[in-house]
């Protein structure tokens, strides 16, 4: 296998972008071209409240094309709510799946649209390449500068019974079209906002350094770290800031694009166990255990981290890999503080009984295969306890 990654064989795979200002106003058009003449469109209460899946039907009104409408799911979504939206979409009629949000609703969009063509249950597709029927035609609109999903091959649902995030991997899962408008960005919190882009973020740390990363991925990683770095603060700071969302949404989608194609790593293999515990906010629980998960792999990926540190603004010349790698680490700590990340596991309610259990699930997460340090059962928990 050739060390240069130039010369190695990889796939890269992702939907037709549109990407934009004001782009919401191609979801009608979007869904006309793939052949969705009933639409069943996923969104939740907030992003309802904005007012955007209003503009959405109105889109799609314009091109023929009727909606029914699901927006019954909570932050982390459930078995139980995909479920629920499945029997809805089994009684509407629709022949295709919008989804106007952030990662939940598209996450349960796609797990319907595993069940109108699959059956079964959504546990079944726990895994990876679990799927074996062609999904129906989707456009995704997401409202976040954060989840990367509306380009990903990802779905995250929480099994209620086991209290586990099931991490379900396949290239069916990545729509026909995404789109992108930073004009939604703008209806978010400030807590919301800097949690979306903690989740970049790492998603975006984690490709670069995942087992499974080529040249294609690495290019989208960097360039998101960069944005994300440069542009996070401001996003929080100021919700009409558009400049800064368009480039927290831009960094998003090649967070998006680089953690689909090489996957993540220990910070999202522990994350999604306390995510389906607690039912915290993915972005926030990834903020906190991103550093200590940084500071377990460099020693595997030196050069990288050191990369990482330069991309984050770290001044870097005149230093050994590993020094300007501890002051990524340091600058990344530095960012989260000032957006009002949480700093420790225990101010958002993990205690130390969890962790034995939290650590044995988050070995079988699909994630940790491509974490570039072996990790064992006992460095998880310890690892769990230092951020407690």
């Amino acid at each position: 296998m050739p060390e240069n990654k130039l010369l190695q064989i990889s796939k890269f795979v992702a939907p037709e972008v549109i990407f934009g200002v004001g782009a919401l106003s191609q979801v009608g058009e979007s869904a006309y071209r793939i052949g969705i003449t009933k639409a069943f469109l996923v969104s939740d209460q907030g992003v309802m409240e904005a007012g955007w899946v209003d503009k959405a039907l109105a889109y799609l009104k314009e091109l023929g094309i009727e909606a029914t409408v699901f927006y019954q799911l909570t932050t982390n979504p459930k078995d139980v709510e995909v479920a629920v939206g499945f029997q809805r979409y089994l009684e509407s009629g629709c022949d295709g799946i919008i989804a106007v949000g952030g990662g939940s609703p598209i996450d349960v969009a796609k797990a319907i649209a595993i069940l109108a063509t699959n059956g079964g249950q959504i546990k079944d597709y726990e895994g990876v390449n679990k799927i074996t029927s062609p999904l129906p035609p989707m456009v995704i609109v997401t409202s976040t500068g954060g989840s990367g999903a509306e380009v990903s091959q990802f779905s995250m649902i929480v099994e209620k019974q086991r209290q586990v995030k099931m991490a379900i991997i396949s290239k069916s899962l990545i729509p026909d079209i995404a789109i992108v408008d930073p004009l939604l960005l703008q209806t978010k919190n400030a807590r919301l906002t800097a949690a979306t882009g903690v989740d970049a973020l790492s998603h975006a740390i984690e490709a670069y350094v995942s087992l499974a990363a080529t040249a294609l991925t690495d290019v989208h990683a960097l360039a998101a770290i960069r944005l994300i770095s440069s542009n996070l603060r401001e996003s929080v700071a100021c919700r009409t800031n558009l400049e800064a969302k368009s480039a927290m949404a831009m960094a998003s989608l090649q967070a998006g694009l680089a953690f689909s194609n090489a996957i993540l790593g220990a910070t999202h293999a522990m994350t999604h166990q306390v995510d389906g515990l607690l039912d915290l906010h993915h972005g926030e629980t990834n903020g906190i255990l991103l550093p200590y998960v940084m500071e377990f792999n460099m020693i595997s990926c030196g050069e990288k981290f050191a990369n990482i540190a330069e991309a984050l603004g770290v001044q870097t010349t005149g230093l050994s890999k590993w020094k300007a790698a501890e002051r990524g680490i340091s600058a990344i700590r530095k960012l989260f503080r000032d957006i009002g990340i949480p700093q420790r596991l225990s101010e958002v309610g993990m205690k130390e009984e969890y962790i034995e259990k939290l650590s044995q699930n988050a070995l079988k997460d699909a994630c940790l295969v491509t974490n570039p340090r072996d990790t064992s059962a006992a460095e998880i928990e310890e690892l769990y306890r230092r951020a407690l």
